[in-house]
């Protein structure tokens, strides 16, 4: 039995998006991706692929689900196989499968980067002014072994003479060893406190180098090679998954020493990206293993750009449930040297002060401009439309929306207006209600459906908008069931699950085919919808199930009565429930 926390780890470290289309030709539209089915043939595209909920659906066969539906599906392969599958991918060990997990290709690559290694680590014990350095930057011996840092000897073939039967061409793929213009090779790394990079599963990939008195670049960093992509790795990103077990937090940094600092303040969640801005597939990553992402920058307008980039790189990728902020160090500041001041109890309290993306974005937005100037009203609208055209979260949209409006001053209607987005011909209609999807109906399988779909949408509306009252429920029918069963299992959740882990949640239970159902009727009209419009047919449809249930509760007490005497407590209930049908 594979342990179901494991499966929604391994859903968080899969991207739906990159999963399909190593097989599926997928393209951009909105905030989809679109393709011709695999399932079935076509001429017109209808297999549809939501990144934000990490759910397919085809229009038109009906296929549909997660990552590990498309698998099965696409494969044919069983769960097991499926699970392995993706862990396969993500570099990731199913705990209870007996079945042999796929090697890497380049198996004496890593073993040699290992050894590289331990020799620096080695050297690090015999070099006085390697030590030394590491004591005027404060880093403890215990940090240095944490961290496997170490020290490449000043020596051009210091590891031909260390490594003999290794060949000058696997040092030249392994990025160790440099050819210059008259064919000489020697070692790339040289008189540098080592930092050793590391993959997802822990093994040494490359390394970045430090010089330890003056000199150029005081950084340097392996090239790319076939086991190191700079643009998906992120420096301490083992150490910080550990650290992550008990903080759901994680802080990006920008550089090796600020992560080495942070740490051995007692603030283990923190990676490095490795010199360069922030990348879509290192965001992924982010987005996948934690719910809250902090960037924190140096001051200066260097770290200012870069934090700019990371905000526009993450707004495509934002999902309901995330919280991302900014925070800036004083100029001259970063967060090595500001830890090594100030101590941890005053970066903790920094921390707590960081932007919040929203109040970025604004942030960015009104920078420079003077919002009684005409003039900086349309740069304003101009900039915050192209911004608002690259989100796909309806929520964050939204509230930005309003918080825009705001800072013009002028309605959420008048801007959307101006902004020419849809929701501006909906202001000019005298019953805007009357286009919303799904109007609740009488049955209560309907207004089951209806609120199960709405929670499929937007499963946090269970914990910002309320529940059903099961108290209040007595429907025997499955809809019923599923929806409380639906209700239940999101309001207890730490964290906000999106739609891939609910089908997984619900997989071989009484409810499957019932979500599945609703999936492609009411779910599909429905995930179109703003999120504020959204919020009032949720709240409509809730409104008229507890009525219903409590009108059921008492139908039923009165026929109790027929049978027997109501104790006490059986007419004061329905005494309440006959005055709260006439208060309606």
């Amino acid at each position: 039995m594979i342990p179901n926390d494991f499966i929604q780890t391994l859903l968080d470290r899969t991207d739906i998006v990159d999963l399909i289309g190593q097989s599926v030709p997928l393209k951009k539209a909105g905030v989809n991706y679109v393709a011709r089915c695999p399932f079935h043939q076509e001429k017109t595209p209808s297999f549809s692929v939501n990144p934000q909920r990490q759910f397919f659906h085809c229009f038109g066969c009906g296929a549909s689900g997660n990552a590990l539906g498309f698998v099965m599906q696409h494969t044919g392969a069983g769960f097991v196989e499926a699970v392995q599958h993706l862990a396969d991918q993500a570099g990731l060990t199913v705990p209870s499968s007996t079945e042999p997990v796929r090697q890497a290709p380049s198996r004496s690559g890593l073993d040699l980067l290992q050894q590289v290694t331990l020799h620096y680590q080695e050297k690090l014990t015999q070099v006085p002014h390697a030590r030394e350095y590491l004591q005027r930057r404060e880093v403890t011996p215990e940090t240095a072994q944490h961290f496997g840092l170490g020290y490449a000897p000043d020596a051009w073939h210091g590891l031909e003479e260390k490594f003999p039967q290794v060949t000058v061409d696997t040092w030249l793929a392994l990025g160790m060893m440099v050819r210059n213009e008259n064919g000489k090779c020697y070692d790339r790394f040289r008189d540098r406190l080592m930092f050793p990079i590391h993959d997802h599963k822990g093994q040494v990939i490359g390394f970045g180098g430090r010089v330890l008195d003056a000199g150029e670049p005081k950084y340097l960093n392996s090239p790319e090679t076939e086991l190191f992509e700079k643009g998906k790795e992120l420096y301490g990103w083992p150490q910080a998954r550990q650290a992550l077990r008990q903080n759901n937090q994680i802080l990006v940094v920008e550089g090796y020493m600020d992560v080495v600092s942070l740490s051995q303040a007692g603030i283990g969640n923190v990676v490095a990206t490795l010199g360069t801005a922030t990348t879509a597939d290192q965001a992924k990553r982010l987005l996948r293993s934690t719910d809250q992402i902090l960037f924190a920058f140096d001051g200066d307008k260097a770290g200012r750009k870069a934090a700019e980039r990371a905000l526009h790189l993450i707004l495509p990728l934002f999902e309901e449930g995330k919280e991302i902020g900014f925070l800036f160090f004083p100029e001259g500041d970063d967060p090595d040297s500001f830890v090594r001041q100030n101590g941890p109890a005053v970066l903790r309290a920094k921390i707590a002060t960081a932007l919040p993306l929203s109040n970025f974005v604004m942030e960015l937005l009104t920078q420079g401009l003077i919002r009684s100037q005409p003039e900086h009203q349309g740069q304003f609208l101009r900039q915050a439309r192209e911004l608002l055209a690259t989100l796909t979260s309806p929520w964050l949209t939204f509230s930005l929306k309003r918080l825009m409006a705001a800072w013009l001053e002028i309605t959420l209607d008048q801007l959307n207006s101006f902004l020419g987005t849809s929701a501006a011909p909906r202001v000019q209609s005298p019953q805007p209600r009357s286009r919303l999807p799904l109007r609740p109906r009488q049955a209560p399988s309907s207004i089951a459906h209806q609120l199960i779909a709405c929670l499929l949408v937007e499963p946090s509306f269970a914990q910002q908008v309320g529940i059903p009252d099961p108290d209040t429920q007595t429907s025997p029918l499955p809809e019923a069931l599923a929806l409380h069963h639906l209700a239940s299992y999101l309001r207890h959740q730490d964290s906000i699950p999106n739609l891939s882990h609910i089908l997984e949640h619900f997989r071989a239970q009484d409810e499957e085919k019932l979500i599945e159902a609703v999936l492609k009727r009411e779910f599909l009209t429905l995930q179109e919808t703003p999120t504020e419009e959204l919020v009032v047919v949720y709240q409509d449809g809730l409104k008229r199930w507890q009525s219903m249930g409590r009108q059921q509760e008492a139908k039923s007490l009165l026929q109790l009565a027929q049978s027997r005497p109501l104790n006490q407590q059986e007419k004061e209930r329905l005494q309440w429930l006959t005055l709260n049908r006439l208060a309606q």
